[in-house]
């Protein structure tokens, strides 16, 4: 070889070099030049396939809708409970306004629901009151976890306003001063991402970013927001193709195996669906499964099917923390032979997306996801998947 190195160093150096490398760089695709709408999370063509289900009387979605309307969000007697400053501490503590917060976003996106499958104007009017009552008083989020609490209510209040904004022909007056909320108060919060974070909070903040650029046709913060995405999605989600070791997350300061390892919350083998919180505990896991697949289904409306793109990825995810939540024993090389279970109701959208659409078998997530049906919510961001997208062809 040039400049004398022996053959087997050069190929060890690169070896080397391939378990030092970040997650791959997938450029972001343009934003579509005119979005979709209603296009976050749900297009209108599954709208309307979950508005044909219900009045129909069919299952699972007629249960699904009945539990949304009997829960809490779902009552035309809510009161809102906005605040100017939500301050939101670890683990929500303190909790000043973060529970409100999140619950009347659930609320007015429930209304919305139910506002389409009815077209009963009280219910949009219900989802307006809520929207209204918080556009008109916030301005900041503080504290520790205020990225997160930004994303939380950020992805889901654009979900409830694609449908009131483009469905609902009764008015909505201060649709602007909801639209500049999101603007000045929610996305200079997620759409810088958390790079050293665990992985869930820079998933849900794009879930956000995504969701308010939609709702705003930003193309600009969509693309920031997607390049983040598609960097992080195989930085949190293991296959046994990626190499010896995870990819490092990028942008962040992980950067030495050792690191990666305690990142990893002290998981030294990967095999294929490991996710970078799974040793943490599966409630934050399902958070993360979650938002990735919510980004995915908006990508998706919006024109670039991601699911393609991490069929494997998602695929393992969804099969190998279904199989353990379902009881399977756990090994002792995995998190020192001890999970803290508790997924969530995460796996409606991806399975949906992967079996439904794609063909996909995937016996674990199936038993999971059909014998929890229908899935309500888990009070953050997760709300009503059964009923809006279980076995959707759209």
């Amino acid at each position: 070889m040039r400049f004398g190195i022996p053959a087997a160093l050069a190929t060890l150096a690169l070896a080397l070099a391939a378990t030092l490398l970040p997650a791959p760089s997938l450029a972001a695709p343009a934003a579509p030049a005119q979005f979709a709408h209603p296009g976050v999370l749900s297009s209108r063509a599954q709208l309307d396939f979950v508005r044909t289900q219900v009045q129909a009387g069919r299952q699972p979605w007629k249960a699904a809708y009945d539990q949304m309307l009997a829960s809490a969000y779902g009552s035309l007697s809510r009161t809102p409970k906005p605040r100017e400053v939500v301050e939101c501490g670890s683990y929500s503590n303190p909790d000043i306004g973060c529970s409100d917060e999140r619950e009347d976003a659930i609320a007015a996106y429930s209304q919305a629901l139910a506002w389409y499958v009815t077209r009963d104007a009280k219910y949009a009017r219900k989802s307006i009151e809520l929207m209204d009552a918080w556009s008109a008083k916030i301005k900041d989020h503080t504290n520790s976890n205020a990225p997160l609490q930004s994303g939380w209510a950020g992805s889901t209040w654009p979900r409830a306003a694609e449908i009131i904004k483009h469905t609902y022909t009764g008015g909505w007056p201060n649709q602007g001063r909801f639209a500049t909320m999101l603007r000045d108060v929610y996305l200079p919060e997620v759409i810088g991402g958390k790079p050293n974070s665990n992985g869930n909070w820079e998933l849900i903040m794009m879930d956000a970013a995504i969701g308010i650029s939609v709702h705003l046709d930003d193309r600009a913060s969509y693309d920031k927001a997607m390049n983040i995405y598609l960097g992080r999605v195989p930085a949190y989600f293991y296959l046994a193709s990626d190499g010896p070791q995870p990819f490092y997350p990028p942008r962040s300061s992980i950067n030495t195996k050792s690191e990666l390892i305690d990142y990893w919350h002290g998981q030294s083998t990967f095999v294929n669906g490991l996710a970078q919180e799974t040793c943490r505990d599966f409630g934050h896991t399902g958070m993360g499964i979650a938002a990735a697949m919510h980004v995915a289904e908006t990508s998706r409306i919006q024109g670039r099917d991601l699911y393609q793109q991490f069929k494997d990825r998602f695929r393992h995810a969804l099969g190998f923390h279904a199989g353990y939540e379902l009881g399977e024993p756990v090994p002792s090389w995995l998190c020192g032979g001890s999970l803290t279970r508790g997924l969530g109701p995460a796996t409606e959208v991806g399975y949906n997306a992967l079996h439904t659409r794609l063909g996909v078998t995937m016996e674990n997530t199936r038993r999971l996801t059909e014998g929890r049906r229908p899935a309500g919510t888990e009070n953050h961001f997760e709300a009503w998947e059964t009923l809006t997208h279980a076995e959707n062809p759209n």
